[in-house]
């Protein structure tokens, strides 16, 4: 792993782990985030959590901790865990980037399947799914009864936002909101253009919950963004799944392999 300065940025970093861009932080301004879909997570957040607003968060995936960063910015005094298994990422990112003081963000090494079912019923408002091995989702975390305890650990006012990756015709990630559609009640699926017709791998965020999701403001939100983004919503959802079955425990696949140009990753 190797860790680059931005040269037109102070405080601006740049987390590598081989050859994938892995995170990007800014120690100065955790507010601003530098990939699109780090962004896209954080309308959701913004759409859920007004701004000061204590919020209590599960992030599956450390890296570089940029999210927990901007929630710890952006809500102060907010509970968050962070379950990252890799305890070696975790200490080369915090004696490089440390965390501010009283963060509130505690970082448990262990694996996210583990992890979410140590927690207790209706633990965290909000639960954050961004995680890779070798720029790859790890199978376990995709399947039905992993998505079925993720419902558990938030209740029926949680938020789960997953980021996946995917490309062609989208097989991986429509089974995975298939999964999530079996488990939540509403379901929004994102991602670039390009990225729904098929022509770059990329990433696809999916936002489930069993209560109403902000759609309208989350439209806006990627309407006003830098690059195109669209949202798949509504009845929309039940067409787009079409036929995908949802992964099983007995059947699990780790998302596809990056392709040259391909997406970020945590």
């Amino acid at each position: 792993m190797t860790l680059a300065g931005d040269p037109a940025r102070r405080d601006g970093y740049l987390l590598r782990i081989g050859d994938t861009d892995q995170s990007y932080v800014d120690l100065e301004k955790p507010r601003r985030l530098e990939f699109d879909y780090v962004q896209r997570i954080a309308d959701v957040i913004d759409e859920i959590a007004p701004d000061g607003e204590r919020i209590r968060v599960v992030h599956v995936g450390g890296a570089g901790l940029t999210l927990p960063r901007y929630v710890t910015a952006t809500r102060p005094r907010s509970p968050q865990i962070v379950l990252e298994p890799d305890a070696e990422l975790t200490q080369f990112v915090r004696e490089r980037l440390p965390l501010p003081r009283r963060s509130g963000i505690k970082i448990r090494a262990v694996d996210g399947r583990s992890g979410i079912a140590a927690m207790r019923d209706n633990f965290a408002d909000l639960v954050i799914l961004d995680a890779f091995v070798a720029a790859r989702v790890p199978a376990e975390l995709t399947t039905v009864e992993f998505l079925t305890d993720l419902r558990r650990v938030i209740g029926s006012a949680g938020v789960a936002v997953i980021n996946v990756t995917d490309h062609g015709g989208l097989a991986y990630s429509k089974r995975v909101l298939a999964g999530m559609t079996r488990s939540f009640e509403h379901v929004v699926y994102g991602a670039e253009p390009a990225t729904l017709k098929g022509r770059r791998f990329g990433n696809v965020i999916i936002v489930g919950s069993d209560t109403s999701l902000p759609e309208g403001g989350l439209v806006r939100r990627a309407a006003g963004s830098v690059f195109p983004y669209r949202l798949i919503t509504g009845v929309q959802i039940r067409r787009f799944v079409g036929s995908a079955r949802p992964f099983t425990d007995d059947e699990a696949e780790a998302s596809p392999d990056p392709v040259a140009g391909g997406a970020h990753f945590g």
